[in-house]
C-alpha cells in the first residue's frame, strides 16, 4: 500500500493569528531555548563576529571614499557601493547564520528568513544604484563645459535609476514572500507603455540630449556645421541645443532634429583649407601662366599658410581656369577667416602688379552685311594703320 502523504493544511488568518496560536509559539520558541542554547551562544558570537567584521569593511570603504567624491575610478566606485552596506542587512546576515546553525524553530526560521531575503534584495539593489550611477559619472567625467545640462541630466538618470531598480526590488521581494506578481508586472508594463507614448516627443529629445553628453559628437563652444548653418554652440540643454550662428542670429534645434542631421564639427580640425578659383583672360602670355602657380606660393607662404596645390584646371567659357588650395593651422574660425582675406587680398593686389588680368564673363557679337560678308567687331590690322597714318596727316619730307 502506497503511503500518501498529508497535504499540507493552510489555516485561516483568525486562526493562524489567534492567542492559543501564539502562546504555543512562544512556548516553542522557549523550548527551543533551553534545549540548544550552547548552539545558540556558539553561533550568536559567530554572527557578532561577521557583524563586526562587515561593519569594519563598510568604514575602511567609507573611509576611503570620503571627499573623494570627485575620483571615478573602478575601484573608487565599488568601493563607494559597499560604504552603502545598511545596518539592517548586517543584522539580518547574523541572524540567518544563528537560525541556521541553532536549529531554530520553524515559526521563528520564517520570520528570520523573510526578513533575511528583504534585506539582501534591498541591499543589493543599493548596491547596483551605486554602482550604475558611478559608471555614468565616470563616462561623463571631464565635461564640466555642460555645466547645467550635465547637472539636470544627472538628476534625470538618479531618479529613472532609483525607480527602475527599487521597482525591481520589490517585485522581487513580494515574490519571494510568496504574493502573486504576474498582474502587477502586466500593469506595470503596460502603464510604461502609455507613459512613453504619451510623452513620446519629451523623451526623444532627453535621450538625445543624454546621447550627446555621453557620445561627445560636440561640446558647448564647439563651431559646427549642419545644413546650411555654421554657428557654436552656446548651450545643450535637455530640450534642444541653442547655437549662435557666424551671422549673430540664436538658432535653437530640438536635440532629436539636430542628431538626425549630418554634423561636421570644425573645432576638431587643426587646420582649415580654403579654395580660390582664379580665371585669366584668353591673351595672357602663355610663360606668365606657367609662372603663376609659383607666383602664388609665395604670397601663401608669405602670409603663413600653407600650400596645397595651384595650378591650371581647364579652359572656360571666357577665361583660363586655376585654382588655389591652402591651409591655415589653426582650429580658430575668426584666426582663418582673418588668414584668408589676406591671401586672397595679397593675390588680388599682386597679380595685378605683374601684368595679370583677372577674366570676366565676356561676349563677342559678329554681324553681316547686305551682301552677307561678316562684318568684324574690331577693325583688320591694315585698316586700323591707314586709319592712324591718315589722322597723323601727310609725312613731312626732309
Amino acid at each position: 500500500m502506497t503511503n500518501i502523504p498529508p497535504k499540507a493544511v493552510t489555516l485561516p488568518l483568525e486562526q493562524k493569528y489567534s492567542p492559543e496560536r501564539m502562546v504555543e509559539m512562544g512556548r516553542t520558541a522557549l523550548d527551543w531555548l533551553g534545549s540548544h542554547y550552547l548552539e545558540i551562544i556558539l553561533a550568536a558570537l559567530t554572527a557578532a563576529v561577521i557583524y563586526v567584521l562587515l561593519g569594519v569593511v563598510k568604514r575602511t570603504a567609507a573611509r576611503f571614499v570620503a571627499g573623494s567624491d570627485e575620483l571615478t575610478g573602478i575601484r573608487t566606485i565599488f568601493l563607494r557601493a559597499i560604504a552603502r552596506t545598511s545596518r539592517f542587512f548586517r543584522v539580518m546576515v547574523a541572524a540567518e547564520l544563528v537560525i541556521t546553525y541553532a536549529e531554530a524553530p520553524g515559526v521563528v526560521s520564517r520570520v528570520v528568513n523573510i526578513l533575511f531575503t528583504i534585506a539582501v534584495v534591498w541591499q543589493v539593489a543599493i548596491w547596483i544604484r551605486e554602482i550604475v550611477l558611478g559608471l555614468v559619472v565616470r563616462r561623463t567625467a571631464g565635461q564640466d563645459e555642460q555645466g547645467e545640462t550635465l547637472r539636470n541630466a544627472m538628476t534625470l538618470i538618479r531618479l529613472l535609476v532609483s525607480v527602475v531598480i527599487f521597482a525591481i526590488a520589490s517585485i522581487v521581494t513580494l515574490d519571494n514572500l510568496g504574493f502573486n506578481v504576474t498582474g502587477l508586472v502586466a500593469g506595470l508594463g503596460v502603464g510604461g507603455i502609455a507613459i512613453g507614448l504619451a510623452a513620446q516627443g519629451i523623451f526623444s529629445d532627453l535621450f538625445a540630449a543624454l546621447s550627446i553628453i555621453f557620445d561627445k559628437p560636440f561640446a558647448t563652444g564647439d563651431t559646427i556645421s549642419f545644413d546650411t548653418f555654421t554657428g557654436v554652440i552656446e548651450k545643450i540643454g535637455l530640450k534642444s541645443t541653442r547655437i549662435r550662428s557666424v551671422m549673430g542670429e540664436e538658432i535653437i534645434v530640438s536635440n532629436t532634429n539636430l542628431l538626425g542631421k549630418e554634423i561636421t564639427n570644425l573645432t576638431r580640425l587643426n587646420r582649415r583649407r580654403t579654395r580660390f578659383a582664379i580665371g585669366l583672360v584668353y591673351h595672357t602670355p602663355a610663360d606668365k601662366a606657367l609662372a603663376l602657380p609659383d607666383v602664388l606660393k609665395e604670397l601663401v607662404e608669405a602670409h603663413d599658410g600653407v600650400l596645397i596645390r595651384s595650378g591650371f584646371t581647364g579652359f572656360g567659357d571666357s577665361a583660363l581656369q586655376f585654382v588655389l588650395d591652402f591651409d591655415i593651422l589653426s582650429a580658430d574660425f575668426e584666426e582663418v577667416f582673418t588668414a584668408r582675406h589676406r591671401i586672397g587680398l595679397a593675390v588680388y593686389r599682386t597679380l595685378h602688379e605683374r601684368g595679370y588680368e583677372f577674366a570676366y564673363p565676356t561676349q563677342t557679337t559678329y554681324t553681316a552685311a547686305p551682301d552677307g560678308m561678316m562684318i568684324m567687331p574690331y577693325a583688320p590690322p591694315a585698316l586700323a594703320k591707314d586709319a592712324v597714318t591718315s589722322a597723323a596727316g601727310p609725312e613731312k619730307s626732309l
